[in-house]
């Protein structure tokens, strides 16, 4: 304490209250206590995580204290559990109920004082506590996280939250004194720094611009200090600590003010909510996963954003505000990939967002207040300002509507923003330059900010932002980069990734010896293969990582570039030409560049890059004697003191075009003739000829437009000098006329502009298709388009809006056309404009008058649950022999899709066998041949197709890469797997292909890793055990439906009130095949314990892979419940070793590939397997799960919380298992379990405890609760009851209500349903009883159908038509057959008749009943269209004309089958069931042998007539012709006695599979 220096103490309220420093707990804050809050008891509250840490030395030297100083004064500790959940009035309670305990000896009173020593739960807990314990006491903060510090400790605003929200329920308490050491920082994980900083950055963004200025430039150095590990020594922020002194004190001070001034928040005060009112709505929704100072992150961005929006705010300031808080690691908007992974990508619609917004307390009523800024450092009110829901939703909106301008003003100025290919030149010249260079009217973008903050990566320069973010200086550092090492992520930003390119080159190896340049799906389409190969001839190690062509790249370090001659093709991009002359001079000696190929695209813009070299000190000189060629020196840049960046004249050309088509008159004052940019010509060259009158000086250009509606056409325009400026040519061609008179229409052509369909999209194809949108006719040429203008009156509303490919050009033009199209055009991803001009909306809205009205896109896929639905083709791979064909043919089937197998598709367009092919060819024709068939055929029909390739496609590199690239694309590519045995067995019988010419186990061997990379997903042919009721077909058919997001298993069981799974605890699942259907009575899923498994070829160790698709694909051919797939490791209960990691991710991984339903993840897993494979989870739906076997946690104290959090980051269900030592236990459980269902009811929870004490948990688990049963070996988990025994005990409960199941018909009385009903009812633990109820009066059902014992019914003859009047609805199918079966009770919904009553529904489960029977037999229809092929008919046959019949022909028509045969003896019987259904059902009488041999092959029968008697002998003929046409066709037989009846003989006889009805 000698060489202490007194702290800086900041005054509030008029008192010194707050202190600031380094190292005041303990003996500082102990004195100056006991001295200015003297007291007799002072309680020091925490929570459990800091206690151990903070409270035991301070107990000590409190001691230590109160005896030197012979002081009276008594220490009281008290702990809470960490995190929100104890920000409640229980755990108030708690606290107060503490306090007042005798057991305090005595009890607290009114001079107590209490220590809130925590975050800022603790302190708004705490301090709402110490307002109202004994009508007020004294506190003391000591706030011990950033946030806390600079925020929540100072203003007295104590709280606690209540379902209905947060800080709801609280009051003004101001603290005694406020203690900030910021010692605890050097222990507050980076992440919660990082959170404070919103905070820090917020204060100074509202109050000075000095302050925010000190933020921008020390971001590194803090960031760099905060990512060493939180230690107490002190040493992690060492070396920033006076900044942080500086950074706290200064919002703090900041704050002291507002409060002192605006104490109850009268006005002032509500500035400090800057970001927080769009924040507070982020988080309301994306609360715990994302923090407050990242949600307030987001909020201030769009609250700046809609300064910008209202006129009040420079798009530069925007700018500077998002690239401060993006280096502090701050997130910047939502759709940033840390936030939506950490959220699991939960969707907050613009309808929530405002909804939340609506509470706000600063809102004046109805009307929303935002503060909103007026540059850095200043609101534009010294209160928050009212804001409309339009312009508000305008900004929240992923899409904007552009109605229609009612009026516009005759004249505008217009400035657009600096130039995006001169801005990112400057960026890159400065960079490498050495000195100082002021850059002025730099672009503010999204392209700009990715080349800053990799130029910064790469240490190439520093930066700092002058008057306001209008300048940026620039530091050079002379060329001398590092490399970066991580992923350098460049989104969609052409221009960056081309100039990087070269650049990450010139990076020398310091600490990182790559560099990996990256981007998103477009991207890493885009081009960029010319340029990498030029580099890569110049000595430059350049590495494509996925396609070969385009990003990603890996770029060796140190290798730089040897100089001398460089051939590069320039007509696709002139940035390749720009990227190598800027980095040119820095090769090891002088360039000659020379342009091979032909004449190089856009000369323009390589003529302002050596104009541009110039202004930075070097000059580049083109030869004279060779055509295209450069000639660059070696040297060094030296970067002038000035730099204006001129507008960007690609950008000027949209608001010159809303003149040109609205007729009236725009300027924009800083482009003209003189520019260096080729686009400055567009008003010269393309709007004076289509009418406009243009004035353009060295500096500037008006445009005034004709009269709406007269803009002329242009026979033909070369706009190569300007090709980006096509766009706008287009839109204003769509609705130019012929000669002007606006009557007739006319025809613009466009030409030079073939590189645009490798921009950022396919230009030329997206104006093709969005202005067919609007019904204008449009035609693609080589190197341009054609289009037909039409008036504008007569243009049609886009259905849905415009697509913009993520491309501002196309988002931008559309705009413009916007502005007359009737109806008003909805512009689709409206943030993609922040590439060139993040403001061009607030333009349209400003100046130009523009009405603007925000489209929620994000609304239309709320649900993060949503099955990604997929039409595109599939693709199946594997060996030959593994069931490619078959496959493909039931796939095809199942999706209704078309078939191909490539093989023999070659065949026919080769018009020669395969073997003759190779003959003729050798293997490497062939395989060209294979190759180049598979590429036209993904072209020419891409979606609805099912492709099988021949097993060795996968032999070329060019194929497996053309495989890899559909898969990442979100294609499917299916790997087809047999037992090599089994398939080396078929080869040796099947001779219709070559031989192979190595060992086949060998030929297995070599494909198998390329199989495995080619494909997404895999498919494993079982043989069904005999036991089994169902098919291996059905199991394929699941797998597809899941893959392709056409069946959501997890939406059906959520529709459930209760649902279980059965845990399998068997070590080979074909060995149990005997009992799992008797096991899995009663549940809903069943879960394979892979962990259980015992693999025979690998006794002691993990279950192999291999083993494992084997037992899962038995399991899918033998049950048809969903599976869940769950590798349990020893820590968490079960017996995969915990350090079998790699074991662990595979086979994660083949569940995946599988197509699992669902997969059970443990949290406890390492990142990367947690993020691996939620990335890659498809359709699978996550059960993220948590177990606590050795009962460390428990549900009352708050500590199952961050498990709980961490699980809804991965799972679409969160597991949550621990231990019950007694019943309350189950009670805290069953309360944890309704608050994370109140706070996240899209997610459900599965929360029990394990044990005998828990068993009341499972029994109260209404979601997929894990069940036993008696057949299995032993129980999965202890405690675990059969599905049987919960549903018992919830009986006994009166939870599950006994009800009354009936058969009602006449006659019934040889009925074998009660007795099937009653045992399924008593084998599942159900309460209920199924009765016969005899009689053929349907009105005389209605008191006991409306009965509330009534459960449901069977209804057969004679009452299943007359029953229908009784009823509240009648389902579609029964609608259609005419007559219904059964009846279901629905309770939660009322009767439209009967007040008080549940509905009844009616519905008809023959033709479901039918289906399941024909699909297990295998039964499918084709979806060829070849009738004459009778393996490929997808004919089928109803035989008879009564009710059943009807049933029958509808279950044909939904399985796929057409034409349908119905054949009986009374034509006029059959004629009336025909007419009972729609002609698009094709249903054709057979009653004669003519008509019997016209019909094609049916592939299916279904029999509806009696069999007590033998076949009519006309119709056993019709029969016999019928079903002789075709052998290996499946009957169903309906009637139940004899067992063998005269029609299944018949079939049988012509080589028919029959099964009966009453299967």
């Amino acid at each position: 304490m000698d060489s202490f220096i007194e702290p800086t103490r900041v005054s509030i309220l008029g008192n010194e209250d707050i202190v600031v420093d380094y190292d005041l707990w303990g003996s500082y804050i102990i004195n100056d206590l006991l001295t200015n809050v003297p007291s007799s008891s002072y309680v020091l509250i925490t929570d459990t995580n800091l206690h151990d840490k903070y409270v035991p030395s301070f107990e000590n030297a409190f001691f230590a204290i109160t005896t030197e100083r012979k002081v009276q004064s008594r220490l009281l500790k008290y702990q809470v559990p960490p995190g929100e959940t104890s920000k409640s009035r229980a755990t108030k309670t708690d606290i107060e109920d503490w306090l007042l305990s005798e057991e305090r000896d005595p009890p607290c009173d009114t001079k107590s004082v209490i220590i809130a020593l925590g975050g800022g739960v603790i302190g708004d807990m705490i301090g709402f506590v110490a307002a109202t314990f004994k009508r007020g006491i004294r506190f003391v903060q000591v706030p011990t996280s950033l946030l806390a510090m600079v925020d929540s400790s100072i203003g007295g605003k104590t709280a606690i939250d209540t379902l209905a929200g947060k800080n709801l329920i609280g009051a003004f308490w101001q603290p005694s004194k406020i203690y900030i050491d910021l010692n605890f920082l050097n222990t507050l994980p980076k992440r919660e720094f990082i959170n404070g900083m919103a905070e820090v950055i917020k204060t100074a963004a509202i109050w000075n611009e000095e302050e925010f200025e000190y933020l921008e430039k020390n971001a590194s150095r803090v960031m760099a200090a905060i990512r060493n590990a939180p230690d107490t020594s002190g040493q992690r922020l060492s070396d920033v600590r006076s900044i942080i002194k500086k950074l706290v004190l200064g919002s703090v001070r900041v704050k002291a003010h507002v409060v002192s001034a605006d104490e109850r928040e009268g006005g002032l005060r509500n500035l400090l909510n800057f970001g927080h009112s769009i924040g507070h709505a982020f988080e309301g929704i994306l609360t715990p996963q994302i923090l407050h100072g990242e949600c307030v992150s987001l909020g201030m961005v769009l609250e700046a954003a809609l300064a910008r929006h209202l006129g009040f705010l420079d798009g530069g300031a925007v700018a500077r505000l998002a690239k401060c808080l993006s280096s502090y690691g701050l997130p910047i908007s939502a759709k940033d990939p840390t936030i939506r992974r950490r959220s699991a990508n939960r969707k907050c619609t613009v309808d929530q967002l405002l909804s939340i917004m609506a509470v706000d307390k600063k809102n004046d009523g109805k009307k929303k207040r935002i503060v909103l800024l007026d540059s850095i450092g200043k609101t534009h009110e010294k209160k928050a300002s009212v804001v409309s829901d339009r312009d508000i939703r305008v900004i929240l909106s992923s899409g904007v509507l552009v109605n229609p301008l009612a009026s516009s003003p005759s004249e505008v100025s217009c400035t657009p923003p600096g130039s995006k290919s001169i801005s990112n030149r400057a960026l890159v010249l400065a960079a490498l330059g050495e000195g100082e260079c002021r850059i002025k009217n730099l672009l503010h973008s999204d392209d700009t900010e990715v080349m800053l903050n990799a130029l910064v990566k790469l240490k190439g320069a520093s930066f700092a932002w002058e008057e306001g973010g209008k300048v940026l200086v620039v530091k050079g550092n002379g060329g001398r980069l590092e490399a970066h090492g991580d992923e350098l992520y460049l989104g969609n930003a052409g221009t960056a990734s081309r100039f990087l390119t070269t650049v990450v080159t010139l990076a020398a190896s310091e600490t990182k010896d790559f560099s990996v340049l990256t981007g998103n799906d477009r991207m890493k389409k885009r081009p960029v293969g010319p340029l990498v190969e030029a580099l890569q001839g110049n000595g430059a190690a350049v590495e494509y990582l996925e396609s070969k062509g385009s990003l990603p790249l890996n770029i060796k370090a140190g290798q730089g570039m040897k100089g001398g001659d460089i051939d590069l093709a320039a007509t696709i991009s002139s940035q390749y030409v720009s990227s190598l002359l800027m980095c040119a001079p820095y090769a090891n000696k002088d360039v000659t560049l020379r342009l091979v190929g032909g004449k190089p695209i856009s000369q323009l813009y390589i003529d302002m890059t050596t104009a541009m070299m110039a202004s930075f000190g070097l000059h580049v000189q083109k030869s004279s004697t060779e055509e295209h060629t450069y000639h660059i020196p070696r040297g060094r840049y030296k970067n002038p003191p000035e730099y204006v960046i001129e507008s960007d004249a690609s950008s000027a050309t949209y608001p010159l075009a809303i003149a040109a088509i609205t007729g009236t008159t725009c300027t924009v004052p800083n482009i003209g003739s003189s520019s260096l940019q080729g686009d400055a010509r567009f008003a010269v060259e393309v709007l004076r000829p289509m009418g406009c009158k243009v004035e353009q000086t060295e500096t500037s250009t008006t445009v005034t437009g004709p009269s709406k509606g007269t803009l002329k056409a242009i026979n033909e325009v070369d706009m190569e000098p300007m090709t980006d400026a096509f766009l706008t040519a287009s839109v204003l061609a769509a609705v130019a006329q012929n000669g002007g008179d606006g009557k007739t229409t006319a025809t613009t052509r466009i030409i030079g502009i073939a590189n645009q369909r490798v921009k950022e999209c396919n230009r030329i194809k997206a104006m093709k298709d969005e202005l067919a949108k609007f019904g204008v006719t449009c035609r693609e040429l080589p190197d341009g388009i054609e289009i037909d203008g039409r008036t504008y009156a007569d243009l049609s509303k886009p259905i849905g809006g415009v697509h913009c490919y993520d491309d501002h050009r196309v988002a931008m033009s559309f705009s413009v056309l916007g502005n007359i199209a009737p109806g008003g055009t909805l512009i689709q991803e409206r943030e993609c404009v922040g590439k060139t001009w993040p403001g061009w909306w607030d333009t349209l809205r400003q100046p130009f008058g523009a009405q603007l009205d925000g489209v929620d896109l994000e609304a239309k896929t709320i649900s993060s649950d949503v099955q990604q639905r997929s039409n595109k083709s599939i693709i199946i791979i594997g060996m030959r022999g593994a069931g490619k064909t078959t496959t493909g043919r039931l796939a095809a089937s199942v999706l209704g899709w078309q078939f191909l197998d490539l093989d023999e598709h070659l065949e026919e367009t080769a018009k020669r066998t395969i073997p003759n092919i190779i003959k003729d060819s050798g293997w490497d024709g062939f395989r060209d041949q294979e190759l180049a068939l598979l590429k036209k055929t993904l072209h020419e029909r891409p979606t609805g197709h099912i492709f099988a390739c021949g097993g060795g496609i996968v032999e070329l590199q060019e194929a497996r890469q053309l495989l890899m690239d559909y898969h990442r694309a979100k294609g499917l590519v299916i790997l087809v797997e047999r037992d090599i045995e089994d398939v080396i067995a078929f080869l040796q019988i099947d001779k219709t292909r070559p031989a192979y010419v190595d060992d086949m186990r060998d030929v297995w061997v070599r494909r198998k890793p390329w199989y495995l990379e080619c494909s997404n997903y895999q498919f494993y042919s079982p043989k069904a055990p005999s036991t089994s009721t169902t098919t291996p077909f059905n199991g394929l058919k699941r797998f597809l439906k899941i893959i392709t997001g056409h069946n959501d298993p997890l939406e059906t069981l959520k529709a459930k009130p209760e649902s279980y799974f059965v845990s399998l605890t068997v070590a080979y699942v074909a060995a149990a095949a005997p009992i799992l259907e008797e096991v899995a009575v009663g549940s809903d899923a069943i879960e394979l314990r892979v962990d259980l498994l015992e693999d025979p070829q690998g006794k002691g160790k993990s279950p192999s892979v291999e083993f494992v698709a084997q037992q899962v694909s038995i399991l899918r051919a033998t049950t048809s419940l969903p599976i869940i797939f769950t590798v349990r490791t020893q820590s968490q209960g079960g017996k995969m070793p915990d350090d079998a990691q790699q074991d662990i991710q595979d086979l994660l991984q083949l569940a995946l590939r599988m197509g699992i339903e669902f997969l059970d993840l443990e949290i406890c897993l390492p990142e990367s397997t947690l993020q691996t494979t939620s990335q890659s989870k498809g359709n699978t739906k996550i059960i993220a799960s948590h177990h606590d076997p050795k009962g460390t946690l428990s549900w009352s104290n708050g500590s199952w919380v961050p498990h709980y959090n961490e699980a809804l980051l991965y799972g679409d269900i969160v597991k949550l298992v621990g231990v019950a030592n007694a019943q309350s236990d189950n009670l805290s459980l069953n309360q944890f379990r309704d608050w994370a269902t109140s706070a996240h009811p899209s997610i459900p929870i599965i929360a029990i405890n394990m044990g005998i004490e828990g068993q009341l948990s499972r029994i109260q688990n209404p979601f997929l609760t894990p069940v036993s049963h008696p057949s299995l070996p032993f129980k999965a988990a202890p405690g675990q009851l059969s599905a049987a025994e919960i549903r018992t005990a919830l009986s006994l409960h009166g939870v599950l209500k006994p009800r009354s199941f009936y058969l009602f018909g006449k006659p019934i009385g040889q009925s074998k349903s009660p007795a099937m009903h009653n045992h399924l009812f008593r084998a599942t633990g159900l309460p209920h009883k199924y009765h016969l109820h005899e009689t053929d009066d349907a009105a005389a059902l209605e008191p006991l159908i409306r009965s509330s014992s009534f459960g449901g019914a069977s209804v057969t003859i004679p009452l299943k038509i007359p029953i229908m009047d009784l009823l509240d609805e009648i389902d579609p199918a029964a609608q259609t057959i005419g007559a219904l079966n059964t009846i279901v009770v629905d309770r939660t919904r009322s009767s439209r008749t009967h007040t008080g009553k549940p509905c009844l529904i009616g519905h008809n489960t023959d033709w479901t009943g039918m289906r399941l029977v024909l699909s297990n037999a295998g039964a499918t229809a084709s979806p060829s269209t070849d009738h004459n092929s009778s393996s490929s008919s997808s004919s089928a046959l109803v035989i008879g004309a009564g009710g059943t019949a009807r049933a029958a022909l509808y279950t044909l028509y939904e399985m796929g089958f057409s034409p349908l045969l119905l054949l009986g003896r009374n034509r006029e019987r059959l004629q009336v069931v025909k007419d009972a259904f729609p002609p698009d059902y094709d249903i054709s009488l057979v009653t004669t042998a003519t008509e019997a041999k016209a019909a094609p092959p049916p592939a299916v029968a279904i029999g509806t007539i009696p069999a007590d008697k033998p076949i009519d002998g006309t119709m056993s003929s019709l029969l016999e012709d019928l079903l002789g046409k075709r052998s290996g066709g499946v009957l169903l037989e309906m009637a139940y006695k004899p067992a063998v009846t005269p029609l299944v003989q018949l079939a049988q006889g012509r080589g028919w599979t029959t099964v009966k009805g009453l299967e």
